[in-house]
């Protein structure tokens, strides 16, 4: 696609992408598609009828027909508006570079407003801290249904649902570190298999009931909020439930492209999950009784097992994608500042995008774990999932007014006209879900506050540190012209010197003068930079720039998605004339070591916090790929 939103190849599925993917045929990227990007929203069967109806009447009261077409109508017209129209239609078309999701929408708003913006920044924070909220959610809450299942089967086995849900879990968790390459070959043919079960037993249940068949009416579900007021509201957040897993189709925009994408949607994910959602509707107004769980006893008892079996399958898919994009998020939310830099170890050679991450891993499975033991069903569970999504959705719609108005060069009123209506149907969700804070809801939005204060207060402290450190160190062209009036001892080889500001001297040479009393042959000041891109190309990765003799400038620039491998980076360098010989070269790197200063410009608890934060970064050498034997650190002591 290219900047202004207008288009992108065809042929996207032929082409080699950006960033390494290899690239299948169309129809294997729509059966990926199919897997990866739908298996989250493709679970809400499982619980999103039998929670709407609940809100709505009750667990000891029968739904009524009007009630059931109310719900039904909300439901279809909630995947036809939200899903198909708002992301499927609309936003697929607002890709930074082919990538899509928060994080990177935030980046093409705030290019496009050339970085005035401090609230674009914010709104990024914000969906990404409550990005992590889901993250937890989803796989607790679709596990915890498929296997609730085997109550269904009978009674007996109630006691052994949270277990069998927290070892499924945990064998989730635990083979993350060997990538999921090899798995995600399955998910596309399981998830199909699951869609095509979710169909057959819709329409037969359909067929039994063609009256529900008028829930395609709007009317209904109108004229349901209408008349039941607060309780409408609440419904209303319980029908949330079927959209959930809107934002994955359009993060995953990099993996499998557009086409490919609204293919498996418009094909095979929204005609199994509206014939299915309709099966179940028929099936409570044949059987009222049926409420209990409606999902499951769609199918004969022959079939309850398999089933089972199935779900939990689908189930471990829908969380497999939400756990490799909590991945995918920390790394781009790692290299737009918004995060101390952590361990991230690529699974796969062939697919860069591959990567597994064990502090996050570790992270979200103890807070999985938490939410099952605390909630132990899906029931109590699905109260706190919905306000995470529909927050996130409320600033994907607002972020995307600005690439609308400034990247796709709309006039301001039909850039309104256009987003207008969809921030206003997600402000009404989150609204309806805002009423569930007490039953639960309160747990995505702790987990999302801190989050977000992590992320700003990483941000603002980094922003001051390098202020501060700024104003600590010389100006190079000054440090340059003052070394050759009075030169110091030479050694021979090459130092390289990371720094964050290419135009000031770093700290670890001016302690390296002033303790060691002695400079390198060649000095290389060597700073990494990030685009407000997904990837940067090749040709654009390094820029080499002669100061002196002896003095060279080397910038190398990665995007949000790129591996920041400096080793690699530099071989690029040697191809534009620059030669050295790494493993003859050392790399200075400025240790600091952070106090809380007696004025700190933040808050004395932030201050710390930040400490902290930074204390648990990962060492730069590690994160560039440098070789640790041709590394020095000097340190310094800051005050913040």
């Amino acid at each position: 696609m290219s900047a202004d939103g207008t288009e992108q190849g065809a042929d996207f599925a032929e082409s080699p992408t950006a960033n390494g993917h290899r690239q299948a045929g169309f129809w294997g990227l729509t059966l990926g598609a199919i897997g990866v990007v739908y298996g989250d929203i493709g679970t809400s069967p499982l619980y999103a009828v039998r929670e709407s109806v609940l809100a709505a009447v009750g667990a000891n009261n029968p739904a009524s027909y009007d009630v059931v077409l109310g719900i039904l109508s909300l439901i279809i017209w909630s995947l036809l508006l939200v899903v198909t129209l708002k992301y499927v239609v609309i936003l697929l078309r607002a890709d930074n570079n082919g990538e899509g999701g928060t994080l990177a929408l935030m980046a093409l708003a705030n290019r496009a407003m050339s970085g005035r913006a401090p609230i674009v920044i914010l709104l990024g924070i914000i969906s990404g801290g409550l990005f992590y909220g889901d993250a937890i959610i989803t796989p607790s809450l679709s596990v915890l249904s498929a296997v609730e299942g085997i109550k269904v089967i009978t009674p007996a086995f109630d006691a052994y649902v949270v277990p069998i849900t927290a070892v499924v879990l945990s064998a989730l968790f635990s083979v993350q570190s060997r990538g999921t390459a090899r798995v995600a070959s399955f998910f596309g043919p399981i998830t199909l298999v699951w869609f095509i079960t979710l169909t057959l037993a819709g329409l037969w249940h359909i067929s039994q009931n063609p009256a529900v068949l008028l829930a395609f009416n709007p009317l209904y579900g109108v004229t349901f909020l209408i008349h039941h007021g607060i309780i409408g509201l609440l419904t209303l957040g319980a029908v949330f439930l079927v959209v959930t897993g809107s934002e994955a189709l359009y993060a995953d925009l990099g993996h499998f492209g557009r086409a490919p994408i609204r293919t498996a949607w418009l094909f095979v994910a929204l005609p199994a999950l509206t014939i299915n959602y309709l099966g179940q509707g028929a099936l409570i107004l044949a059987n009222p009784k049926a409420i209990e769980n409606p999902f499951f006893l769609l199918y004969p008892q022959w079939a309850l097992i398999p089933m089972v079996v199935l779900a939990t399958a689908a189930t471990v898919i829908a969380s497999q994608a939400v756990i490799t994009g909590a991945y995918s998020v920390t790394q781009q939310a790692i290299q737009l500042g918004l995060l101390p830099k952590l361990e991230i170890r690529h699974t796969s050679e062939a697919l860069v995008g591959q990567i597994f991450m064990p502090r996050v891993n570790t992270f979200l499975l103890i807070g999985v774990l938490l939410l099952v033991f605390a909630f132990r069903s899906s029931n109590a569970l699905a109260s706190a999932y919905g306000i995470a999504v529909t927050g996130t959705m409320v600033v994907t719609t607002m972020l995307a007014f600005v690439v609308v108005r400034n990247v796709w060069k709309w006039p301001p009123i039909a850039a309104g006209l256009l987003v207008a209506p969809f921030l206003m149907l997600d402000a009404t969700f989150l609204g309806a879900n805002l009423l569930k804070v007490v039953e639960g809801g309160w747990m995505p939005l702790v987990l999302g506050s801190a989050m977000v204060t992590v992320m700003y207060t990483w941000r603002r402290g980094t922003a001051m540190l390098a202020a501060k450190t700024r104003k600590l160190e010389t100006p190079l062209t000054s440090l340059i012209e003052m070394l050759r009036r009075s030169p110091p001892h030479r050694a021979s080889g090459t130092a390289v010197f990371l720094t964050g500001d290419p135009d000031h001297a770093p700290t670890a040479l001016l302690h390296n003068l002033k303790h060691n009393k002695v400079l390198h042959e060649r000095n290389v000041f060597l700073t990494v930079e990030y685009a407000e891109t997904p990837h940067v190309t090749q040709g654009e990765r390094v820029r080499i720039e002669h100061l002196a003799e002896g003095f060279l400038r080397v910038v190398l620039r990665f995007g949000f998605m790129d591996v920041p491998n400096i080793p690699h980076a530099l071989v690029i360098a040697r191809k534009m004339g620059w030669q050295f010989d790494i493993m003859s070269t050392s790399f200075y790197l400025s240790r600091r070591s952070l106090k809380v200063g007696a004025r700190s410009e933040m808050p004395r608890w932030q201050a710390r916090l930040f400490i902290v934060l930074a204390s648990g970064a990962i060492d730069a050498t590690d994160y560039f790929k440098i070789p640790t034997g041709r590394v020095v650190e000097i340190g310094a002591q800051v005050a913040i």
